[in-house]
């Protein structure tokens, strides 16, 4: 990069793994070395190895642009108002590390004893922030079109249903509730793990005809949406 620590290497050789994440990705690195930062992790980095943090930045903004042209090419009638909840659900860091688990991310991952022993390969926020990177090395490798290609290409199919997905669980599933004239649904947190700067919350939902579903988020939040909508799920089924 034009600026700040770069790797030490003039000629990085990527491992089988990485060629082999590579393929998943779709990506040929002609500077292997951006895809070697954008998944080191600040735990194990050093000052001759940086890590991938500048490059979540810049990615961040990659996939903003890349999903906001998709959204505006995809509806050409749709209003502002209902564009952002649809970027928003594309864009989400839940929504980032379920196309990171697609491919294996974490199982490249470059991680520090303590993150490894504490389950950081599977860490939503993580994984997120590191597919971020990704996308960002692959722009810069390969330019925009490159970029724009490989995340519509895994993202797929949530581009084409992203309206029914931006549809916020928790309200849905308490107006499933009131049709049947139960209670709103109560949240209530059973379990926190992990340490104070990356706490992991456990979330149960509940209805008061038994029905319950349990998630697990960086944030209260995040964890009640996504039980919200497993149990949801649950319900809505035949």
């Amino acid at each position: 990069m034009a600026s700040g620590p770069v790797l030490q290497e003039t000629l990085v050789k990527l491992s089988a793994d990485l060629k082999a994440f590579e393929g998943r990705l779709g990506h040929r690195f002609r500077r292997p070395e951006l895809l070697v930062r954008a998944l080191t992790h600040g735990s194990i980095a050093s000052p001759t190895r940086p890590d991938n943090q500048r490059l979540e930045f810049l990615g961040d903004r990659v996939l903003g642009l890349v999903m906001a042209e998709a959204l505006l090419a995809a509806d050409e009638t749709a209003t502002e108002g209902q564009l952002a909840p649809r970027f928003n659900t594309l864009v989400r860091k839940e929504t980032c590390a379920d196309v990171a688990r697609e491919i294996d991310l974490g199982a490249v991952l470059k991680l520090g004893r303590s993150e490894m022993m504490t389950g950081g390969r599977r860490k939503q926020a993580l994984l997120g922030d590191a597919l971020e990177a990704v996308i960002a090395a692959v722009y810069l490798d390969a330019g925009f079109e490159t970029a724009r290609t490989v995340v519509t290409r895994l993202w797929g199919r949530r581009i084409e249903t992203v309206e029914a997905d931006a549809r916020d669980a928790k309200t849905a599933l308490q107006e499933w509730a009131q049709a049947r004239r139960l209670p709103p649904p109560r949240y209530v947190e059973v379990a926190r793990s992990g340490p104070d700067h990356a706490p992991v919350f456990t979330i149960e939902a509940r209805l008061e005809n038994g029905e319950t579903a349990r998630a697990e988020a960086p944030s209260k939040r995040a964890a009640e949406q996504q039980a919200a909508a497993i149990l949801l799920g649950k319900v809505s089924s035949p």
